[in-house]
């Protein structure tokens, strides 16, 4: 397991101001009180870990397969319909959708190898991600990738009421791998795949998934 460069600046920020707090305590409010010293060093503790583990990237097996759509995230299922694509595609599309919560790996990968035939970046609102409308008023991003065989699966990253930054290293023209890095969304998420309507789906609500292994669909 490695930690994410995203988390490098928060992680330092973070230590050193618990580091800070815990010996102005010590110094000032708690110097004659061992019990509450231990008590604010453990919570101190648990919150640094906390924060670390979230920028975890364990070691994975990656799954590959040009005719499969690998999940991009790590979470849980709550979609899974037929729904209208209004931004790129404008027709039906079949819609998974993964929730990542903040004990999640928050890693977003390539769902599929190709090339990115269209990329936006909207700023928007900070709805819960669970919320009907997140996927189109929240701050988000929309990746299209074409794969080798023609077929074109849409990607969306959607901030949600923690998160409150996204972070995306894809571009249009560019030609990625799939389960390859593509972005980062920072504290609880979602994230919106939107494939052709033959596709054959492979997971069911509430499954969850790891980014880069588990199969979402089978693509035609």
């Amino acid at each position: 397991m490695r930690l994410h460069r995203e988390g490098f600046n928060i992680m330092l920020t973070t230590g050193l101001v618990l580091l800070t707090l815990n010996l102005l305590a010590y110094m000032y409010f708690f110097s004659d009180n061992a019990t509450a010293m231990i008590i604010m060093a453990v919570v101190s503790l648990i919150l640094f870990v906390l924060i670390v583990q979230f920028f975890r990237i364990p070691n994975r097996l990656l799954t590959t397969g040009e005719t499969r759509v690998i999940a991009p995230a790590d979470g849980t299922i709550v979609v899974i319909e037929e729904t209208e694509e209004g931004e790129y595609f404008k027709a039906r599309r079949r819609q998974i959708s993964i929730f990542m919560s903040p004990l999640n790996v928050h890693v977003n990968r390539n769902p599929v190898s190709g090339v990115v035939r269209y990329f936006k970046y909207y700023p928007g609102k900070y709805l819960v991600a669970w919320h009907p409308k997140s996927s189109t008023e929240n701050e988000r991003t929309t990746v299209v990738i074409e794969s080798a065989s023609g077929v074109q699966v849409l990607m969306r990253q959607i901030a949600g009421a923690v998160a409150r930054r996204i972070i995306w290293y894809v571009k249009e023209g560019q030609p990625v791998e799939q389960g390859q890095e593509m972005g980062f969304i920072k504290f609880g998420s979602r994230v919106d795949v939107f494939l052709p309507l033959d596709a054959e789906i492979h997971v069911k609500i509430g499954d969850r998934t790891k980014g880069g292994v588990t199969v979402l669909a089978e693509l035609a």
